[in-house]
């Protein structure tokens, strides 16, 4: 197994541990704000890793890089309007990744500003370990911009369907709630199967160059500093 492959792993252990956890405490801490305190009875209003993990999240997150957490149980009906505020509790998770990740790529351009400089310094006998860090930095920010894209999925479980379920109408709750078992052993198979490697993949460079974009002021100063 090659280091770039232990590294992502071992990102995807980081992502696991610590970034659905703050995924998972998004929706937790927007459904109270919104007016349902069904995540604080629950202990849900933590950043507790061990709060939030669910076990066949984790296994797919570890053998896909794409993976969930155990999900917020919220009351819509403490909601002054049920549908908005389920559509904004759910939102509230993959903003969190990209929020994550923006700070991820401005961390990976400075620490990757420092390797590329120090090699222009003089070809060192090792690889800097600035190298790794800028290595880890990046695959950080791509996988949470892979979890918030996979969570905007309009798939049952994903946040994504909770979404488009606000502007859809009660019809398609109701379409869910009738073949539940059927949608889920079929997001089952769909999260192992190669069908959304390609997509989610596309959509991850897409926001990567966006990201990259708006965090041109960083370039800038790198080059004033450096």
């Amino acid at each position: 197994m090659s280091t770039e492959k232990i590294l992502e792993i071992g990102v995807h252990l980081i992502v696991l541990f610590m970034v659905i956890p703050v995924h998972e405490f998004a929706h937790a801490w927007s459904a109270t704000k919104l007016g349902d305190n069904t995540p604080r009875y629950q202990g849900r209003l933590t950043l507790n890793p061990f709060a939030h993990i669910d076990p066949l999240g984790a296994v797919c997150m570890l053998i896909t890089g794409f993976g969930w957490g155990r999900p917020v149980q919220v009351n819509p009906m403490n909601f002054r309007k049920y549908r908005k505020g389920m559509a904004l509790t759910a939102a509230a998770g993959p903003i969190s990744n990209l929020i994550v990740a923006f700070f991820g790529i401005i961390a990976y351009k400075i620490v990757n500003a420092f390797f590329i400089s120090s090699m222009f310094a003089g070809m060192p006998s090792e690889i800097p370990i600035s190298y790794w860090i800028s290595l880890i930095l990046y695959y950080f920010t791509v996988i949470n911009i892979g979890l918030a894209m996979f969570n905007l999925l309009p798939i049952p479980p994903l946040d994504g369907s909770k979404i488009v379920s606000y502007f859809a109408g009660p019809k398609l709750d109701m379409f869910i709630a009738r073949y539940q078992m059927y949608i889920s052993i079929g997001f089952i198979l769909l999260v192992f199967s190669p069908i959304l490697n390609k997509p989610l993949s596309l959509l991850q460079n897409g926001v990567f160059w966006v990201l990259d974009k708006l965090t041109f002021w960083v370039d800038l100063l790198i080059e004033l500093v450096m």
